[in-house]
């Protein structure tokens, strides 16, 4: 019988690592997990923003955000960012 683990305990396991969050929309965000709560509201520290426009792709270093867990569309544990997929 294959083991089988659940979402939450998944991003559990990636607390005090490195995770790529993709939001819904043109944000993109880069740092380490720090902690989430059961609607997957994050809180990243070290955090690179990747923000998409027309002009081209700007990058804000922040110390630590929270993201709200209803905007988020995709998880990578370990990501590197977009800049790391190019």
């Amino acid at each position: 019988m294959a083991s089988q683990i659940l979402p939450l305990e998944l991003i559990d396991r990636c607390i005090g690592s490195k995770i790529w969050v993709v939001m819904k929309g043109d944000r993109e965000f880069v740092g380490t997990l720090t902690g989430f709560d059961d609607y997957v509201n994050m809180v990243l520290e070290d955090v690179t923003e990747y923000h998409s426009t027309p002009e081209g792709r700007t990058t804000t270093h922040l110390n630590q955000t929270l993201l709200n867990g209803s905007n988020i569309a995709i998880l990578v544990p370990g990501g590197e960012g977009p800049e790391a997929s190019s």
